[in-house]
C-alpha cells in the first residue's frame, strides 16, 4: 500500500461530513431522507448522479456532545468505494490536522503474512493542510504498529537492530550496538544477565542524529518476547508478549517523525533500546539472585518477570551520564497500569510540572492521550528490601505502575528533566484509524510538546 494524497483535480468526488445535529447541504437532495441517512457515528450515504454513477457522498459523525470518543472520526471514510475524494467541506469544531490524520491512520493494515497491500480511498490535502508533515507522521505510526504486529520469530534483538540501523540509515543517523559478552565488559549487567539466556544475544542500540543544540534522549523497552522467565508466564498472558518491544518500537517511530516533519532540527536525539529476549535457559537469571547495575546499585531480583525495568536500568544510567536536557522512557511496564488506566490512556510520571503539562496539553489535543500519574515517595520503601538496595518486584501487589516508575526514577540522575509513560502498545478492540493490534502510544503527543519543551 501507497500511503499518499490524491492529486487535487476536478475529478475528485467531494465527501461531506455532517453532523446529526445540522442540516444536510443542499447538494445532496432529497436521496439521503429517502435512505435514511440522519448522520450517526461513521454511516456513509453514497449520493447517485443521473446516469447511476456517483457524485459524492455524505459520512455522518455523531452527535456533536460525544465527538470526544471519536478519535480519528474520518478515519471511517475508509468504507468509501475506491477513488479519489475531497472533503467538500471541513466540519465544524474539529482540527484539520488531527482530521486529515485520521484518514491517513484508517489505511493501516498489516498485511506481511495474509494479504495484499490495499489500497482504499485516496483524499485530496485540503488547502491549509501541511500534507507532507501528516504523511511523515502516519508512516511513521506505521512502522511503529508493523515492528509490534512482527512476532519475535521474525523479530527478536537481532532483527530490532536491523530495523534500527535501516531507520538510521534512512533519516541519516549514526548506530553503536553493543552485543553478548561485550555488555559485561562495559557494564550493562542487568541488561545481559536478562537477556543471556536466549538464543539471540541481548545488546544495546544507541543512535543519534544531530549534533548541536539540547539533548533529548529517548529510552524504550526492547523485550522482543517475554515468557516471564523461570517466573513462567501462563500461556494466556505469554499471548501479546511480541507487543513487550512497545517501547522500542514507539521509540524508532518517534525517531522517524522527528526526522521526517525536520522537528529533529536543531536538537541532539539519542534513542537507546536495550533489545532482549526474557527466555528460560539453564543459564537463565532466577527469583532470588542479586545483580549488579551499571550505576552501581545492587537488586535483588523476586520475580523474573519484572525484568523491563533491569533492562531500562542499565540503559537509563548510561543515557543519564551524558546529562541530557530531557531524558523520556518508553515502556510496556505494567498490568498494574492497565487496571488503574485501561488500554487506551496511559500514564505519565514527571517530577517537573511543566514538562507533564505539556506532554499531557499535547497528547490530548492530537488524539494522544496521556494521564499523569505521581512519583509518591511515599511508596519508596517498597522498592528497597532487605539485602540489596533495590526490589524489581516488590510485594503486596499495590501501585504497581507507581513503585515501577520509582525503581526506574533511581536510575535518570543526571538528566536535567525525566519523564515516564507506561504504555500498552496494543489496540484490544478496532477503533477508528487504530485497528486492532499493535498501535504507538505518545509519541505523536511528544512530538506536538516539543515546541514547549525546548
Amino acid at each position: 500500500m501507497t500511503l499518499e494524497f490524491a492529486p487535487a483535480s476536478d475529478t475528485a468526488l467531494p465527501l461531506w461530513p455532517v453532523w446529526s445535529d445540522e442540516d444536510l447541504p443542499p447538494e445532496a437532495g432529497t436521496w439521503p431522507g429517502a435512505c435514511g441517512f440522519a448522520g450517526k457515528t461513521g454511516q456513509i450515504c453514497l449520493l447517485p448522479d443521473s446516469d447511476g454513477g456517483l457524485r459524492g457522498a455524505l459520512l455522518g459523525l455523531g452527535e456533536r456532545a460525544q465527538a470526544a470518543r471519536d478519535r480519528f472520526p474520518l478515519a471511517r471514510a475508509q468504507g468509501l468505494p475506491k477513488g479519489d475524494w475531497r472533503l467538500a467541506a471541513l466540519p465544524s469544531g474539529l482540527d484539520p490536522d488531527r482530521l486529515i490524520l485520521g484518514w491517513l491512520l484508517g489505511q493501516y493494515r498489516f498485511t506481511r503474512y495474509k494479504g495484499a497491500p490495499l489500497q482504499g480511498p485516496r483524499l485530496v490535502c485540503p488547502d491549509g493542510v501541511d500534507g507532507p508533515r501528516l504523511l511523515a507522521i502516519a508512516e511513521a505510526e506505521f512502522l511503529t504498529r508493523d515492528l509490534i504486529n512482527t512476532p519475535a520469530s521474525d523479530l527478536g534483538p537481532d532483527r530490532l537492530e536491523a530495523a534500527a540501523r535501516a531507520l538510521a540509515n534512512q533519516i541519516g543517523a549514526r548506530v553503536e550496538v553493543i552485543s553478548g559478552t561485550a555488555l559485561v565488559k562495559q557494564n550493562f549487567p542487568l541488561i545481559h544477565a536478562v537477556g543471556r539466556a536466549a538464543a539471540s544475544e541481548p545488546r544495546l542500540i544507541d543512535i543519534r542524529l544531530g549534533d548541536a543544540g539540547p539533548m533529548l534522549t529517548i529510552v524504550g523497552k526492547g523485550v522482543c518476547f517475554d515468557t516471564g522467565g523461570l517466573n513462567l508466564k501462563p500461556g494466556a498472558s505469554m499471548g501479546l508478549m511480541k507487543k513487550d518491544m512497545g517501547g522500542a518500537a514507539t521509540a524508532l517511530g518517534l525517531l522517524k517523525m522527528l526526522a521526517g516533519t525536520g522537528a529533529a532540527a536543531g536538537l541532539r536525539i539519542r534513542v537507546l533500546i536495550p533489545a532482549v529476549e526474557n527466555s528460560v535457559a539453564g543459564n537463565a537469571f532466577r527469583p532470588g539472585d542479586v545483580l549488579s547495575s551499571r550505576k552501581g546499585l545492587s537488586v535483588e531480583v523476586n520475580n523474573t518477570d519484572a525484568e523491563g525495568r533491569l533492562v531500562l536500568a542499565d540503559a537509563m544510567t548510561y543515557a543519564a551520564e551524558e546529562n541530557p536536557d530531557l531524558m523520556i522512557s518508553l515502556a510496556t511496564l505494567t498490568g498494574a497500569a492497565r487496571v488503574a488506566l485501561g488500554p487506551d490512556l496511559p500514564p505519565l510520571y514527571c517530577d517537573d510540572d511543566a514538562t507533564a503539562l505539556a506532554l499531557q496539553q499535547a497528547g490530548m489535543a492530537v488524539g494522544d492521550p496521556l494521564w499523569r500519574m505521581p512519583f509518591w515517595d511515599a511508596y519508596e520503601p517498597q522498592i528497597e528490601p532487605a539485602i540489596a538496595d533495590l526490589d524489581n518486584a516488590p510485594s503486596g501487589g499495590m501501585a504497581g505502575s507507581i513503585t515501577a516508575a520509582l525503581f526506574l526514577r533511581r536510575f535518570a540522575e543526571g538528566a536535567g528533566r525525566y519523564a515516564h509513560l507506561d504504555i500498552y502498545g496494543w489496540q484490544p478492540v478496532a477503533a477508528p484509524g487504530r485497528p486492532k493490534g499493535g498501535v504507538g502510544q505518545g509519541a505523536r503527543a511528544i512530538l506536538a510538546a516539543l515546541p514547549r519543551l525546548f
